[in-house]
């Protein structure tokens, strides 16, 4: 077995042609702030495809926040984090080898590839997809991070026209395409990022109405200024201080979709809880609810069709951050923790 990526020729034991895979695993579970260092690349050896399944060949990954909640141990759909196991994740790969009718050479599918070249799936496991192999596309805007965008709004926060809508994380993978989706369906919105340039990105470039940068010294007076309506529907991808914020600015009824609390990721010490809860929640009616979005699977398709139409139209402008090689992944991850990617984060192999 091979060592930071150093190759390993094919192998025939007995009648199967073993490939060398290139793998990232997780070298130690992060106690603070990850690093890099917290993963290692190794090359194994990849049996073929039994009947029913498929070889593939991934194209890119990609890495989103919620993976860290994985590593933590919070996100209780990830399962336990372990060290020594391969990093999972979602990819968009092609179909090398096939021993299932359902796939054949040459399609392109996305599934659960995890950090690495090569990977054998159950057919049934994978999505087919058309078009152009465009990550940003496939992984983005009609991936996970784009139907959990259009399930949390639309479902969860149930916009009506002329609604303040203000997002969390708004440049980040998610939080870019509510902001638009919002607009779309006719709301004020509002986005609150981590820097200027994001900000101006958003209203510039994505159509918010405005932006505030939650780093400002005089954060909460720009918040105020951004929401003179106060707020109907404040969608939380960070929790921690920006939501407290928001939990003061609602409007009697409004909605609170919690989506993700990065701000309380990668830390071995999460902030408790923002003050205010329940009583703001009772005084003024608002309705809080967390989702996943594989609570909405069955329409999936319906939600993709609808995420075509406005990428199509230019509608709905997705953003994407990538980097490039296998390697890279982890500096990738401690990228997106750190604030320095926008839309979503790709990795091309």
């Amino acid at each position: 077995m091979g060592r930071k990526g150093i190759p390993v020729p094919e192998t025939t034991q007995g009648e199967l042609t073993m490939t060398a895979n290139r793998q990232v695993l997780i070298a130690s579970l992060p106690s603070g702030n990850m690093q890099a260092s917290d993963f290692e690349v190794q090359t194994a050896e990849l049996a073929p495809p039994a009947d029913g399944q498929v070889l593939c060949k991934t194209i890119a990954i990609t890495i989103g926040a919620g993976q860290r909640a994985g590593l933590q141990g919070s996100a209780s759909y990830a399962g336990a984090p372990i060290a020594g196991r391969l990093m999972s994740g979602t990819g968009l790969a092609t179909v090398e080898e096939s021993q299932s009718p359902q796939l054949r050479p040459g399609d392109l599918v996305v599934g659960q590839t995890g950090w690495q070249e090569y990977s054998v799936h159950d057919a049934s496991e994978l999505r087919q997809v058309d078009g152009p192999a465009d990550p940003g596309l496939h992984l983005g805007a009609l991936g996970t991070n784009g139907l959990t965008a259009y399930f949390g709004l639309l479902e969860v926060g149930r916009p009506n026209a002329g609604d303040t809508v203000v997002v969390s994380a708004a440049a980040g993978s998610v939080g870019h395409m509510v902001g638009q989706m919002a607009r779309l369906h006719g709301c004020h919105v509002v986005g609150v990022a981590g820097s200027e340039a994001k900000c101006r990105m958003l209203v510039e470039e994505l159509g918010f109405h405005a932006a505030v940068n939650y780093k400002d010294s005089d954060f909460r007076s720009a918040f105020r200024a951004a929401t003179p309506d106060r707020i109907d529907i404040y969608f939380d991808n960070t929790g921690g201080d920006v939501l407290g914020s928001a939990l003061f600015r609602m409007n009697t009824r409004g909605r609170i979709v919690c989506c993700g609390v990065v701000s309380q990721y990668d830390t071995a010490n999460p902030e408790p809880g923002p003050r205010g809860v329940p009583g703001l929640l009772v005084n003024n009616r608002v309705r809080m609810e967390g989702f996943l979005v594989f609570d909405y699977e069955e329409q999936y398709e319906s939600a993709r069709r609808e995420l075509s139409s406005w990428v199509e139209s230019g509608s709905l402008k997705p953003r994407v951050t990538e980097f490039e090689g296998l390697e890279s992944a982890p500096d990738a991850f401690v990228a997106l923790l750190s604030g320095q990617t926008v839309g979503t984060t790709i990795v091309r192999l």
